[in-house]
């Protein structure tokens, strides 16, 4: 089993990298592997609707996206994070997963999936709700915990004191672990549910 997690803040050693690290001792704790990579301070432009990743491996634009994608494609679990900006995501984390999901071709069906909020006070839960979306638009399982996945902190280290917060991610990572592992054994006993083929429709005819 293996973990990948995207931290959206620019921050290496922020409160978003402190919650994560709750997720990651868990990980290891429990035989997972984990890598984590900071993708918030990295230049990365949004999805021009180019079309080049319909005909071709990989986004027109090479940089963090295509980087990611294998790594992607070998994850058996996402973990997203993000602070928490105008009660929405890093809009470089956004534009990083708007391209990588559309261009990585790989299969994502069952990849476990989970998404973390980093606040000071507000727009945590809508934060949260709008990273879910990346998964349930893909076939991917959502891992879920005690609470909405969400840590408060302003200043650097002050996460560490949202005891339950943190408690939230630990229990995060253990269903994700238990999901992960439950999905390679359905997987092995009874494959992957039937796809039927794709119908995709639009309202001006």
């Amino acid at each position: 089993m293996n973990v990948l997690i995207l931290n959206g803040s620019p921050h290496p050693n922020g409160n978003t990298a402190l919650a994560l690290a709750e997720m990651e001792k868990v990980f290891k704790e429990t035989g997972v592997e984990v890598e984590t990579v900071l993708v918030g301070n990295q230049a990365i432009r949004g999805c021009i609707a180019c079309g080049h990743c319909f005909d071709h491996d990989g986004c027109v634009f090479d940089d963090a996206v295509n980087q990611i994608a294998p790594k992607f494609a070998a994850a058996d679990g996402l973990v997203v994070a993000s602070p928490v900006y105008y009660a929405s995501a890093n809009g470089t984390l956004v534009s990083l997963l708007d391209r990588l999901f559309y261009s990585c071709h790989c299969d994502k069906r069952m990849k476990v999936g989970a998404a973390v909020a980093v606040a000071r006070r507000g727009g945590l839960s809508a934060t949260f709700d709008e990273l879910n979306k990346y998964f349930t638009i893909n076939n991917m399982p959502v891992a879920s915990s005690q609470y909405w996945n969400s840590v408060h902190g302003r200043l650097p280290g002050e996460a560490a004191r949202d005891g339950e917060g943190l408690q939230t991610l630990r229990v995060l990572a253990r269903n994700m672990v238990f999901l992960m592992r439950s999905i390679a054994l359905g997987k092995e006993k009874f494959g992957l549910p039937e796809q039927e083929e794709r119908i995709s429709t639009h309202f001006i005819r």
